[in-house]
């Protein structure tokens, strides 16, 4: 347990030092792709590569507790149902959306294997604690009926549905074999530049609430710090592409009526 935490201590730290590189150092893939980020590969595959783990590997947590023999009681229940929020999530991410996406586009190999090793240290973060380094008692079943599961189990639930919901927005832009730009305008890209990101941030926001967790929070706060700077490097990005076309429409980065 005292290395976990002190690896999670490490993992607060790195977060700041990202938020803070990424306003300088964009991530080069989807509209913000750039040559120096080296090698790409096909864009399906690498998110699927890149997502995968983090599926896969809290999978393994959930089978070796189940064949574990531990006998929490109706604790096993609940400790299921909040990994089942996290597995559901990385399922459509891993093993739908690549294959719902449009078009040729290449992701630098670099990105995938940070996005990876990002993946594959989330689910060691949530699985640790869920199965392992959750006081015991914490979640018997009236943990279900509290308020921090249900104001964090909606608030998850919405953010995904805006995620899929922008998601779908994004591929819808173009007829098939256009390569040209647009503005995405329809949902929440009425409000924010990076609505995708938002639900994305929403559901993380969720999952820390209804786990009550410091996994949780630490994953909250990574996803801000990944997505908060790329989210106003894209705005620049559409601002330099079209001009006052963008300006004028006042959307903010990422957060609506906010930043």
């Amino acid at each position: 347990m005292q290395t976990y935490y002190i690896l999670m201590t490490a993992m607060f730290a790195m977060a700041i030092i990202v938020f803070i590189a990424l306003f300088f150092f964009k991530a080069g893939y989807g509209y913000l792709s750039a040559a120096h980020w080296g090698p790409k590969i096909n864009n399906k595959a690498a998110w699927v590569i890149m997502e995968s783990p983090a599926f896969i590997f809290l999978l393994l947590y959930v089978i070796d507790y189940l064949i574990s023999g531990h006998d929490t009681g109706n604790e096993k229940a609940v400790l299921l149902i909040m990994a089942a929020f996290f597995l559901v999530h990385y399922f459509q991410r891993a093993f739908i959306f690549p294959f719902l996406m449009r078009g040729k586009s290449e992701m630098p190999i670099l990105i995938m294997l940070m996005g990876m090793t990002f993946n594959g240290l989330n689910s060691y973060f949530i699985g640790s604690w869920l199965f392992e380094f959750a006081p015991a008692g914490k979640y018997t079943m009236e943990w279900l009926s509290s308020p921090q599961f249900i104001i964090g189990g909606l608030i998850f639930i919405t953010g995904m549905l805006i995620n899929l919901d922008s998601d779908h927005v994004i591929r819808h832009l173009r007829k098939p074999g256009d390569t040209k730009h647009y503005i995405p305008k329809k949902g929440l890209y009425k409000y924010v530049t990076s609505a995708n990101y938002f639900g994305e941030l929403t559901e993380w926001t969720g999952y820390a609430i209804l786990t009550w967790s410091p996994a949780g929070l630490l994953f909250a706060v990574w996803t801000f710090a990944n997505l908060a700077p790329r989210s106003k490097a894209l705005t620049e990005k559409y601002e330099q592409e079209f001009g006052d076309e963008y300006k004028e429409l006042k959307k903010k980065n990422l957060i609506p009526f906010i930043w």
